[in-house]
């Protein structure tokens, strides 16, 4: 079995905080690492300015591993990977594009590799390429998702490579958690479940929403133009599919349709006319309380689920 991620990033807890977009930044970053977890910058729409400076804040906030996303879509990418070889962080996190040509550089500047993969043949690829760990998302997540589910995935790329591998997409307490463990995996990533911790900046308008959703309350929007993407049903999503759907739009409409509406629900709080990203997993997300006490209860009950599976006959 692959090395835990705690060992490769030097963390208490296999739990990774997935990078989101306008909401992932230095005070949510700081709280998970100091919970035990790896709390990760997202620099997605983000200056090279904000991005340093949240390294910056992040670093007076802990002392614990922490790591930044690069965004591979971002037109300023390669100024944000200047700026993490400058500054450093533990690790990387990279994804929506080819991760491999940016490696070199960042194992020169001493910071870890993981790149965020969505099927075996790419899985094998960056471990080939020199990839300390990698993220593994099913389509169960937030945000951009791909074609497979997280136990498919799971099924099919554990056993084929080495690499340590973090499972994301449909992760939010300490049960599935234990499941990835058991199956293989080296950790999970969660994003969505810190969408409701008392240090996660979003607007109150989203928590809220978050909080009233029921397990049928996600959509996926742009699947039909290649950039398939989850959040909860609202006006926007719901207009946005039926649109989508009905032939009268371009592809180059639907993209300047969505674009900034990420934003304008997470920052702005307009929860009926933005794009609120956010996974399957929702029942769990039943109280705003402190990143602390999120991460001890997913592993105590990780623990209470390992300690009864060791019972079972079969």
């Amino acid at each position: 079995m692959a090395k835990s991620i705690t060992e490769v990033l030097g963390i208490k807890y296999p739990i990774v905080q997935g990078a989101m977009a306008w909401i992932s930044d230095a005070k949510l970053v700081a709280a998970v690492s100091n919970a035990g977890g790896a709390g990760v910058i997202a620099t997605g729409g983000r200056s090279t300015e904000w991005t340093a400076a949240e390294i910056g804040k992040a670093r007076e906030l802990t002392d614990k591993p922490f790591g930044v996303n690069v965004m591979l879509m971002a037109p300023n990418k390669d100024e944000i990977v200047d700026v993490i070889c400058r500054e450093k962080p533990a690790f990387v996190t990279l994804g929506a594009g080819n991760p491999v040509p940016f490696f070199e550089k960042f194992k020169n500047a001493g910071v870890k590799v993981v790149p965020v993969v969505p099927n075996v043949k790419l899985a094998k690829r960056v471990e080939a390429a020199g990839a300390d760990a990698a993220v593994v998302e099913g389509m169960e997540a937030g945000g951009h998702i791909g074609v497979l589910t997280t136990m498919a995935l799971m099924t099919e790329v554990i056993p084929e490579v080495e690499l340590p591998l973090i499972m994301a997409g449909g992760f939010a307490d300490g049960r599935g958690l234990a499941a990835a463990l058991l199956m293989g995996a080296a950790g999970v990533q969660m994003g969505t479940r810190f969408l409701v911790a008392e240090e996660c900046s979003v607007h109150p308008n989203m928590k809220q929403k978050l909080l009233e959703a029921v397990d049928t309350d996600t959509i996926v929007t742009g699947l039909s133009i290649g950039g398939a993407v989850r959040g909860l049903k609202n006006k926007f999503s719901q207009d946005f599919v039926a649109l989508e759907f009905s032939g009268k739009a371009t592809k180059e409409e639907l993209i300047k349709r969505a674009t900034g509406t990420n934003k304008l629900a997470a920052v702005d709080g307009d929860v009926e006319n933005g794009m609120m990203q956010a996974g399957q997993s929702l029942l769990p997300l039943r109280k705003i309380e402190p990143v602390r006490d999120i991460v001890e209860s997913i592993v105590k009950e990780a623990r209470e689920t390992l300690e009864k599976a060791a019972s079972i006959k079969l």
